[in-house]
């Protein structure tokens, strides 16, 4: 999608010169306008996210769910989710940071505050992206049945669910809190990098039932190289997160002198 300033009235114009962080926001052809809403996001700034509407039953709402630590978001988030997005007709894709991981429990994270805005930051550019702080603001630890189960609820059960999450999370899925309801409202995308076994990843998979291992689809995606945990040990030893990062990312971490 064209990085370009949208030709409107006055007021929309200064939307972009305000940008934050160097925030470029798209723009929205006229004949797309009505898949669209105007919102405001937590920098003050109003930018068009792809509507989220109940599903009916004429038609199959097709969504994607990001979910993930994103401690710090990186362009292989982006570009797994861009992939999954062509790949499954998915719009909108849902970026859902976790309040506080039951994974990494005895690991330093983030302020979810803090991911929530870094999230925020990396998708405004994206209008087919959108962001959801249900488990920043919802107490205990975030597991991915109830973010499922709010969204299926809300959105009505003629909605297409797609969690999208990496080789290693689904070879432990059976692991996962209440997976066998959770197989029940959503499909899996998992997603590796080249050269990952994908024969240990067939394996795993085919010892499950086939009603599971039939809503597991895989896909390659060369940036799946770059790491969080990568990018928080340059920034503590100073070292240039340039090009693994989106610009406005890079910038807010600067800024709020985070991972030092």
């Amino acid at each position: 999608m064209a990085m370009v300033r949208q030709e409107s009235n006055k007021e929309e114009d200064s939307l972009f010169i305000s940008a934050p962080y160097g925030v470029i926001i798209p723009k929205i052809d006229e004949k797309d306008k009505n898949n669209y809403d105007w919102e405001e996001s937590s920098f003050g700034l109003k930018v068009p996210k792809r509507k989220l509407n109940k599903a009916d039953a004429s038609s199959k709402t097709k969504i994607g769910i990001m979910g993930g630590t994103f401690d710090p978001i990186h362009y292989g988030h982006l570009v797994t989710a861009e992939a999954a997005a062509e790949r499954f007709n998915l719009s909108p894709v849902v970026f859902v940071p976790s309040g506080r991981p039951p994974h990494k429990q005895k690991q330093k994270v983030t302020d979810s505050r803090e991911r929530l805005r870094l999230t925020e930051l990396a998708t405004l550019s994206n209008c087919r992206f959108r962001i959801s702080d249900i488990e920043v603001k919802r107490t205990g630890y975030s597991y991915t049945i109830d973010t499922v189960q709010w969204f299926y609820h809300h959105y009505g059960p003629n909605l297409e669910l797609y969690f999208i999450t990496g080789a290693d999370a689904i070879v432990e899925i059976m692991s996962w809190h209440q997976v066998e309801r959770l197989i029940q409202y959503c499909q899996f995308i998992a997603v590796y990098r080249p050269g990952y076994e994908r024969d240990h990843l067939h394996k795993t998979i085919a010892q499950w039932s086939v009603e599971f291992s039939q809503r597991i689809h895989l896909i390659e995606v060369p940036a799946l190289a770059i790491s969080s945990t990568d990018i928080r040990e340059r920034l503590q030893k100073g070292r240039s997160i340039k090009y693994l990062v989106p610009e406005p990312v890079e910038h807010y971490i600067r800024a709020q002198q985070l991972y030092r």
